[in-house]
């Protein structure tokens, strides 16, 4: 096996998400099998090649078998002194022979000098182990999912608008405040492919992205009231009839719980929060691959 550096190229990127794809059973968010020019999948190549970019210090790793085929992959970033595991993935073929454990050892030296450390786990027992195995604190999580009903749902308190680049230093304050650490060039990728909900008053401010399929892809507020106006609002923006989820949430964001339970939605375990010099940070729903 050998382990190299993904390159900034639509070849290594393409990889990076076939890995992605085939270790799940599936490609990830919703990507069709075979693999083709499906939707979402230059967005997939996108994220891959913005990771790699914006990634100080060698964050994203491919590994190889002896034919030279890749066979799994990491992409890991540093945002102001937290470090998050965006992907770790290993074809099924390759199971049981430390790939995995190889390319986490490579993701994680880029956060050797990092105080925080947060990850995005599987429910896969083995994934519980490996992120235990490297000193985090493992947070089980839940997920909603279903028909958002909106009439169950109250009218937000306050003000909610549609955000864009002007908001990206009131996004940075909230992620300091909550994770230590700014997302910064993450909004630039994030603002180009979701749309973005804000709002901010006497209150506070908060901020949250989702997805055209209705995921909540980020949300973070300070305080919960914020975070509860943005999820409402979010959701009532969804077309009639349309499917939401909520992922990756922790139990200090029972503010989400209870407004995923009065849109409808059907609560389910997930699979971990990771975190590393700590807490999960609250109210906030996590991104699945800017964490």
């Amino acid at each position: 096996m050998w382990v190299r550096p993904v390159r900034d190229s639509e070849e290594d990127a393409e990889a990076v998400r076939r890995i992605a794809a085939g270790a799940l059973g599936g490609p990830p968010d919703g990507l069709p099998v075979p693999v083709q020019q499906a939707p979402g999948e230059a967005e997939f190549r996108s994220r891959v090649r913005h990771l790699v970019r914006t990634g100080p210090g060698g964050g994203s790793w491919i590994a190889e078998d002896a034919d030279g085929r890749p066979v799994g992959a990491a992409q890991s970033l540093v945002r102001e002194g937290t470090w998050g595991l965006a992907l770790l993935a290993v074809l099924p073929e390759a199971r049981g022979a430390g790939v995995g454990r190889a390319l986490l050892e490579r993701a994680a030296e880029q956060g050797k000098g990092c105080l925080r450390g947060l990850v995005r786990g599987s429910r896969h027992p083995a994934a519980a182990r490996a992120y235990r195995g490297a000193g985090f604190d493992l947070h089980p999580t839940m997920r909603l999912s279903g028909t958002v009903e909106p009439a169950r749902l109250a009218t937000p308190d306050g003000p909610v608008a549609v955000g864009g680049a002007a908001q990206r230093d009131l996004m940075d304050s909230v992620d300091r405040r909550l994770r230590g650490g700014a997302h910064g060039p993450d909004h630039n990728w994030l603002l180009a492919h979701r749309r973005l909900l804000v709002s901010d008053d006497l209150a506070g401010s908060g901020y949250c992205y989702l997805r055209d399929d209705g995921t909540v892809e980020l949300l973070a507020a300070t305080s919960r009231r914020l975070a509860t106006r943005l999820l409402t609002a979010a959701l009532l923006s969804l077309p009639e009839g349309a499917r939401a989820t909520v992922r990756d949430l922790t139990a200090e964001q029972q503010w989400a719980v209870d407004v995923g339970l009065a849109a409808g939605l059907e609560p389910s375990t997930d699979g971990w929060v990771c975190v590393r010099g700590m807490r999960p940070p609250s109210p906030y729903i996590p991104s699945g691959a800017f964490l």
